[in-house]
């Protein structure tokens, strides 16, 4: 399973991607701050361990507040590295 999200609120400058970093860890993917200060998350694996991190940008880091998470579904290319930070 592959899944796009974007994280709206106050949610950079509080380790959120460093948090999704932690938590997708196993998983492949990418996870960045976006210009117009949201963070976009491209999760890939097994969907139960999707899904489980889907939940987890919706809790966020202790810092962070969220307040939706944009989630779209897309086709699994295989072709994302194991997951990282990216700018």
């Amino acid at each position: 399973m592959r899944a796009r999200a974007v994280v709206r609120g106050r949610v950079q400058m509080v380790g959120f991607r460093a948090f999704v970093e932690r938590h997708a860890h196993g998983l492949r993917g990418t996870v960045r701050n976006l210009r117009d200060g949201t963070v976009e998350a491209v999760v890939e694996g097994p969907p139960d361990e999707v899904q489980r991190v889907l939940h987890m940008l919706g809790q966020g880091p202790s810092h962070a507040r969220v307040d939706a998470v944009d989630v779209e579904y897309l086709p699994v290319h295989g072709e994302l590295p194991p997951m990282q930070v990216t700018s």
